[in-house]
């Protein structure tokens, strides 16, 4: 597999070759076909049977985790680009990105790489989540690694120098964990805090307070939608499942640090 170093290439040069690096990594046992169905199983567990998530439905065979690494880990690093660029963000202060429930760690890796030397510690509960998020630290050139361990008792020691993503995880806690997670979140604003969760309010029922109470603590609640322009492969394997992402879409929330 080939690495690249952070210090000689664009990010965009470090994004083809992890783009080309995943479809070596998971193409030699599945034809793209075998990849496209179950990215269709993939994509009805998370809309149709999302109660099982918490289970680890999403991540239960082989291939769901290929679709998963080959799809949705592009799509949410792009996507998380896309915003980072967009928010209000000094991101040439950062050092240090906290990844909650980072599963394959693209989103955090997407930050990381605009910040252009921050280091990333990911948590996920999910073994083969950890695994490949340190994988996918290690294509990227970026500093960090990922444990396993539960995103709620994760002891945050943030900085005005750190930042704290949690994208496409809250979605996935019990609300009980999600509260906890609320709480703990505001409770660390001097970092810079973003969450990041599909658009649909269907999907996310609790969105609302969440919303209230980050705009109550000075954050912003914001919708993005993104022209789609999708590497090729993934490309393919939308339309071969029967997807159709003209847009990058996301809702998220954000706190910038406040200076103890």
């Amino acid at each position: 597999m080939r690495k690249i170093d952070g210090d000689s290439h664009s990010p965009d040069d470090r994004l083809t070759a992890w783009l080309a690096a995943l479809d070596t990594r998971y193409l030699a046992d599945l034809t793209p076909s075998e990849t496209a169905r179950a990215l269709r199983a993939l994509s009805s567990c998370y809309v149709e049977r999302r109660a099982r998530l918490a289970e680890g439905a999403a991540l239960g065979t082989a291939g769901k985790r290929a679709a998963f690494a080959l799809f949705y880990s592009p799509v949410h690093f792009l996507t998380t680009q896309l915003i980072v660029r967009a928010l209000p963000v000094d991101n040439a202060r950062l050092s240090e990105i906290y990844d909650l429930g980072c599963g394959t760690g693209s989103a955090g890796a997407a930050w990381a790489l605009e910040t252009g030397r921050a280091r990333v510690r990911g948590i996920d509960r999910h073994p083969w989540a950890v695994t490949e998020a340190n994988w996918t630290y290690r294509q990227l050139g970026i500093a960090g690694r990922a444990t396993q361990g539960d995103l709620t008792r994760l002891r945050l020691t943030p900085s005005v120098d750190a930042g704290i993503i949690a994208a496409y995880a809250i979605n996935e806690l019990t609300n009980d964990a999600r509260n906890t997670m609320l709480d703990r979140l505001l409770h660390a604003r001097t970092a810079t805090v973003l969450i990041v969760e599909p658009i649909s309010r269907r999907l996310t029922p609790w969105w609302r307070d969440w919303e209230r109470a980050f705009e109550a603590a000075g954050g912003r609640a914001d919708e993005w939608r993104f022209g789609a322009a999708l590497p090729g492969r993934q490309r393919d394997l939308a339309a071969a499942a029967g997807l159709n992402p003209r847009e990058l879409t996301a809702r998220t929330l954000f706190a910038a640090a406040q200076r103890p």
